[in-house]
């Protein structure tokens, strides 16, 4: 990829703009802060690893689940013990900067295949900012992040190896798959691409008879699969996948599981996005091949019926799009040749100076210092400088509740404590083992009966004390954001007593 990039001093408004887009990428995901729901419990599963040297079986986090089994640790197990490692050695901000750099390669690889495709870097950051645009609202922390890397470095490979046959470039898909099914589940879309590969294969070896480009995908397939049985659950990981895929309570309670509607951004992004993509498909002057069909129709399905597969729809249909793309500015491009070659016949047309070449020279350079001192100014050490909202002001999101749990372990109210949902992460974190979770986002641990209890409390429907008296709850720690209707009707209620406050969080502890 470094041998794409332009000298400094060669800089064209062609070079600028893909590193617009990529410097533009950098920068969204350095400010954006790590938001509490998934992270903290991660990377206290991975300091559970690093410490004990064994990969939690089951939970020891909560109150209302103890003991409960949870294969999950066994899926993002790899990924946990870096983030805590990360973590570990340079805080918040170094998490930050280690995500931005998972983020940018996987985007970079994107440019990267669809300016080989297309020969063209607007055309190529074209396809980026369209894979960047369904896939920013997965840019929080967390482990399934380095997948985003894996699946366009597969592409590249496949691409790589169909241009020229090295049998090196075959190694990487079982390497790959060793690192993506150990940390996180979303590890069959690797074999699908490789799948798909192969159907292109099958397809071209219809018409000419010539079936050993098939075995390349063949070996590529077989490695790779071999490769998933390295896992912590053996072959027992698919119907783990399977069973998570199928789950009524994570289907139902987690809205990114959901299917994409209009009522959100990222909904509008895909469908609109859909309709694009195949609206260049059906307008481009080249069929597209069986590969680009097949994967259009495939993760286009997945897309659709999941909010999860939007980013991966992006990733794989960016140099899909690229190639369709030039193919239509190609024959844009001719017409409108013509045109400007009758109106240099009919009035001439002037040639450009030697000083305004110098001057586009100049400014591109200049443009590329303040692109660079965004960049810079963006690293989340930093960040203060950026006149940001309050919300994506700090390093850490100001929804985590991290004074209200310091005031805890301060002051040691009784227990157990009820408590919104996304502050559970945090508490997992920094709260263990003084104050066990009632819930928290491991959404697939708790049974649907907790759940239903949870939604019941934290609506303040008939019998909410008793519900909370059944559990022994002592404290309340409550979100006024995510819990009015509790807030409301605790306040009412002469049983509790307020003890702390803040803009995320209000703590009441239960009268003597």
């Amino acid at each position: 990829m470094a041998k794409m990039l332009p000298k400094f001093r060669n800089l064209s408004i062609e070079h600028l703009w893909p590193l617009t887009a990529l410097i533009g990428i950098f920068i969204f995901v350095n400010t954006h802060p790590i938001r509490p729901h998934d992270f903290w419990w991660h990377i206290a599963a991975g300091r559970e690893l690093a410490l004990t040297g064994r990969i939690p079986l089951v939970d020891t986090y909560s109150f209302t689940a103890p003991g409960m089994p949870y294969p999950a640790y066994q899926t993002y197990w790899l990924m946990e013990w870096v983030l805590y490692h990360v973590y570990q050695f340079g805080g918040a901000p170094l998490v930050v900067l280690f995500q931005t750099a998972l983020v940018i390669s996987a985007y970079g690889l994107t440019l990267r295949l669809a300016r080989q495709i297309t020969g063209s870097w607007r055309n190529a950051t074209f396809a980026t900012l369209f894979a960047a645009a369904l896939g920013m609202n997965d840019w929080n922390v967390r482990p399934q992040t380095v997948t985003f890397l894996l699946a366009p470095l597969f592409l590249n490979s496949i691409f790589a190896y169909r241009r020229q046959a090295r049998r090196w470039l075959l190694v990487i898909f079982p390497i790959g798959m060793l690192l993506w099914v150990n940390s996180h589940g979303s590890f069959p879309l690797g074999l699908v691409l490789i799948g798909l590969w192969g159907i292109d294969e099958a397809w071209n070896a219809l018409s000419t008879r010539a079936w050993k480009p098939l075995l390349a995908p063949g070996i590529a397939l077989g490695t790779a699969i071999v490769a998933c049985l390295l896992n912590p659950r053996g072959p027992a990981v698919f119907g783990y996948i399977a069973t998570m895929t199928t789950d009524p309570i994570i289907q139902n309670l987690v809205p990114e599981w959901s299917p994409p509607t209009f009522s959100t951004l990222s909904g509008q992004l895909f469908l609109g996005g859909l309709l694009l993509s195949a609206a260049i498909l059906a307008l481009s002057p080249k069929r597209p091949s069986p590969l680009q069909l097949f994967t259009f129709l495939v993760f286009g399905a997945l897309g659709l019926r999941t909010a999860r597969g939007i980013i991966w729809f992006g990733l794989v249909m960016a140099p899909v799009l690229a190639e369709h793309v030039a193919q239509i500015s190609a024959l844009a491009g001719q017409h409108i040749g013509k045109l400007q070659l009758a109106n240099h016949k009919i009035g001439g047309a002037s040639e450009p100076t030697q000083a305004t070449t110098k001057t586009q020279a100049l400014l591109n350079r200049v443009v590329m210092a303040i692109l660079l001192l965004g960049a810079l100014s963006s690293l989340p050490w930093f960040k203060q400088l950026w006149p940001l909202s309050p919300e994506k002001a700090g390093v850490i999101s100001a929804e985590t509740p991290i004074a209200a749990t310091e005031f805890l372990l301060q002051t040691r109210p009784p227990g157990p404590i009820f408590h919104a949902m996304p502050f559970g992460s945090y508490l997992i974190w920094a709260a263990q083992p003084e104050y066990p979770v009632f819930v928290d986002p491991r959404i697939d641990l708790y049974p649907a009966e907790v759940w239903l209890e949870y939604l019941r409390i934290s609506a303040a429907t008939p019998g909410w004390e008793e519900r909370l008296a059944h559990y022994g709850v002592q404290t309340l720690m409550l979100s006024p954001q995510e819990q009015p209707g509790l807030v409301t009707a605790v306040q009412a209620s002469n049983r509790w007593e307020e003890v702390y406050r803040d803009a995320v969080c209000i703590i009441l502890v239960l009268k003597e």
